[in-house]
C-alpha cells in the first residue's frame, strides 16, 4: 500500500521490537487485508502505538506529536481535501512561513507527501502520530459533508488544488447550460470557469495517472479524453461535443496559441509550476480534423527522468558495451526504435553520464524535450531554414567534443554526422528502424558508402518499451509449454520457467502493469560485422553475426526479464517479433 512497508518491518525485526515470525504473519495478514504493515501489527498486537511512533520518529526524523493536545487551525484543512487526508492518514496541523506541517500515520509514505506538496503548493514538513488519533482528528474537524474542489489563481499563473477528477467534471457539468467562448472586443477570448476547473483537472489527474501524453478528440457526437499510460492509451473522459471549443480554447490560452486559427495545425507549451521545486512542461499540438480541433499533449517532467544508465533495463553485458562505446573518444553511435520507445532517455542518460567540465558537448534537438546544465541544446526551426544539417555545420566550428543530433533524416544530415564522427568527433543520433542490423542497410540505401558506415559507426542499440508487472498485484502465472516455446524459449528450459503477471488492483488501475522499462539489443561494431558492411551483406547475414558473436536480440532480451518477473509473455510478445 506504501512505499517502505517491507523496510518498516525489516527496521523493526532489526531493533528487536518484532519477532521474524511476527513480521511473516502481519505481511500474510497485510496482503490479504491490504492495509499498512503498522497498522496490521497494531491489530496483532505485537507493538504498541507508543511503541511505534517512538520508533518511527527517530527512523524518520519526525517529531512525534499528541494530537490531543494540539488544536488544529480549521482554515488549513482547505489544503487538503477529505478524502486524501482520508486515504494517507494525515492531517495538516500547522503554518510555518512557506511550510505545511502535518502529522501523519507513515511517515515513510513519499506519495502521500508529494501529493500534499502539489495540493497546497507549499513545502512540507513532517510530523508522525498515531493512526487512531488522526483518523479521529479527520472526523471531527473536516466538516461532514466532504470538501468541494477548490482551483486558485497566484502570481497570474494556475495553481491546482483537486481531489477528485470526477468531482471536478461534475461541477463543471452542472454550470455548462450555456458554456460558449466569449470574445471581448479589445481582448482576447476567454472561457468560462467551469472549463478552467475542468481543464485544469484533465491536466493535474494525468500527472497523478503517470500518463505521458493526454488526447482530446472531437467526434460527431461526443469529446473523447484519453491517457497514454505505461505507452497504452486509455479512455478517461466523454464529454458533450458542445464543449470542444471551450475546451481547446481554454488549452490555447494557456499554451499561447492563437484561439482563432482553427483551419491550421499549431504547436506550443504549457509550463506548471508544483511548490518550489517541481516543474512539468506540455508539450501541445493541435490539428483541425472533420469535427473540429483534436488536441495532444506530451507531458514532459524532469523530475521523473530517469538519467542513470544502470537503471535503464541493460543486462550486464549490454551495460558493458554502451559504457565501452561512449567512453571512446570517436565515432558514432545510433539508437533506434519507433517513436515513444525510450530513445530520448537513452541518448540525454548518454550525456548526463559524459557531461564533465572539461567537454563540450553541443545538441540539435527538435524539439528540445530537456534542458540540462553543461550543455548546448540547440532547437531545429526548419521553417526558418534551421535544419538539422544547418546546425550540424555550424557545430564544427564550435569546438564540440560530442555532438548529438536529434534524429538522421536525410542524406545530408547523415553524411555531416558521419564525417564528424570520422573527424574526431562522439555523435550520438537516433533512426527510425525495427532492429540493429538493419540500420546499416538504412543508411546505406540514404546513399553512404558503406565504407563511411564500417568506419565511423561503432555501436548501434535498438530499443522498445515493455510493461513492467505491478508489484502490488503480481501472482505467478501458468503458461503452457507450447506457449512458452513459441515465445522462443528453449524446450529445455521451460519446465523450470516461472511467469509472473498482476491480477489488477486500484494502484495500476486493474491493468495488472505499473510503468515500463527498456528492452535492449545492443550489436557493437566488431571486425568481423566491419567486412561484412563492406562486401554488402544484407541485413539477415549481419543478424546471424550478430548473435553469434554474442548479441541479445530484442525477443531474447525481453525474455530474460520475462524470466526475472519484469514482465509478462504477453508483453513481450506485443512489443518484440522474431524474423
Amino acid at each position: 500500500m506504501t512505499v517502505g512497508t517491507s523496510l518498516l518491518g525489516q527496521l523493526l525485526l532489526k531493533a528487536k521490537l518484532i519477532t521474524e515470525e511476527q513480521l511473516n504473519e502481519a505481511l500474510r495478514l497485510q496482503r490479504l487485508e491490504g492495509k499498512r504493515l503498522g497498522s496490521v501489527l497494531l491489530k496483532l498486537g505485537y507493538i504498541n502505538e507508543e511503541s511505534l511512533i517512538t520508533f518511527l520518529s527517530r527512523q524518520y526524523n519526525a517529531p512525534a506529536i499528541n494530537l490531543s493536545d494540539h488544536k488544529i487551525d480549521t482554515v488549513l484543512l482547505k489544503l487538503i481535501p477529505y478524502e486524501t487526508a482520508k486515504k494517507y492518514q494525515l492531517i495538516p496541523i500547522s503554518k510555518d512561513g512557506a511550510g505545511l506541517r502535518i502529522a501523519i500515520a507513515d511517515p515513510s509514505n513519499n506519495l502521500a507527501i508529494d501529493d500534499v506538496r502539489f495540493l497546497s503548493g507549499m513545502k512540507v514538513l513532517v510530523h508522525v502520530a498515531a493512526e487512531s488519533a488522526i483518523m479521529e482528528a479527520i472526523e471531527k474537524y473536516y466538516p461532514k459533508k466532504e470538501a468541494k474542489v477548490t482551483i486558485s489563481g497566484r502570481k497570474g499563473k494556475d495553481v491546482m488544488e483537486i481531489e477528485d477528477l470526477n468531482k471536478v467534471i461534475g461541477s463543471a457539468l452542472e454550470d455548462i447550460t450555456v458554456v460558449e467562448e466569449r470574445e471581448d472586443k479589445d481582448g482576447p477570448k476567454e472561457v468560462d470557469a467551469p472549463i478552467v476547473k475542468l481543464v485544469n483537472g484533465i491536466l493535474m489527474n494525468a500527472i497523478r495517472s503517470r500518463a505521458s501524453d493526454i488526447h482530446v478528440e472531437p467526434s460527431e457526437d461526443i469529446l473523447r479524453v484519453r491517457y497514454r499510460i505505461d505507452g497504452v492509451l486509455q479512455p478517461v473522459l466523454k464529454l458533450p461535443v458542445k464543449m470542444k471549443n471551450a475546451i481547446t480554447s481554454r488549452i490555447k490560452i494557456m499554451s499561447h496559441l492563437d484561439i482563432s486559427e482553427r483551419r491550421l495545425p499549431q504547436d506550443g507549451r504549457i509550463k506548471l509550476k508544483f511548490g518550489d521545486d517541481r516543474e512539468i512542461d506540455f508539450r501541445v499540438s493541435t490539428l483541425p480534423t472533420l469535427f473540429g480541433e483534436k488536441v495532444v499533449m506530451r507531458l514532459l517532467d524532469k523530475s521523473n527522468l530517469q538519467l542513470e544508465l544502470s537503471k535503464l533495463g541493460f543486462d550486464e553485458q549490454q551495460l558493458m558495451d554502451f559504457y565501452d562505446a561512449i567512453e571512446k573518444p570517436y565515432g558514432m553511435i545510433l539508437v533506434t526504435g519507433p517513436t515513444g520507445s525510450g530513445k530520448t532517455t537513452t541518448l540525454y542518460s548518454a550525456l548526463s553520464h559524459l557531461n564533465k567540465p572539461g567537454v563540450n558537448i553541443m545538441t540539435a534537438e527538435d524539439p528540445v524535450e530537456y534542458n540540462f546544465f553543461g550543455i548546448n541544446q540547440v532547437h531545429i526551426r526548419e521553417d526558418i531554414g534551421l535544419t538539422f544539417a544547418t546546425a550540424l555545420r555550424s557545430f564544427l566550428r564550435q569546438d564540440p567534443d560530442i555532438i548529438l543530433v536529434g534524429e538522421i533524416r536525410d542524406f545530408e544530415t547523415a553524411e555531416i554526422a558521419i564525417k564528424a564522427a570520422l573527424t574526431g568527433h562522439l555523435v550520438l543520433s537516433t533512426l527510425h528502424t525495427n532492429d540493429a542490423p538493419s540500420t546499416i542497410a538504412r543508411l546505406i540505401n540514404m546513399g553512404i558508402e558503406p565504407i563511411m558506415v564500417s568506419s565511423s559507426v561503432i555501436l548501434i542499440v535498438a530499443q522498445r518499451l515493455a510493461r513492467k508487472i505491478c508489484e502490488n498485484c503480481k501472482e505467478e502465472e501458468r503458461l503452457s509449454e507450447t506457449t512458452l516455446i513459441r515465445a522462443g524459449f528453449s524446450p529445455d528450459a521451460v519446465k523450470d520457467i516461472k511467469c509472473y503477471m498482476g491480477k489488477g488492483c486500484p494502484e495500476c488501475n486493474n491493468t495488472g502493469y505499473k510503468g515500463r522499462i527498456a528492452v535492449h539489443e545492443i550489436m557493437p561494431i566488431k571486425d568481423e560485422l566491419k567486412e561484412m558492411i563492406l562486401q554488402g551483406a544484407p541485413a539477415a547475414d549481419i543478424k546471424k553475426e550478430a548473435i553469434r558473436l554474442g548479441m541479445s536480440t530484442l525477443r531474447q532480451s525481453g525474455l530474460k526479464k520475462v524470466i526475472n518477473g519484469i514482465t509478462t509473455v504477453e508483453e513481450i510478445l506485443r512489443v518484440t517479433f522474431e524474423d
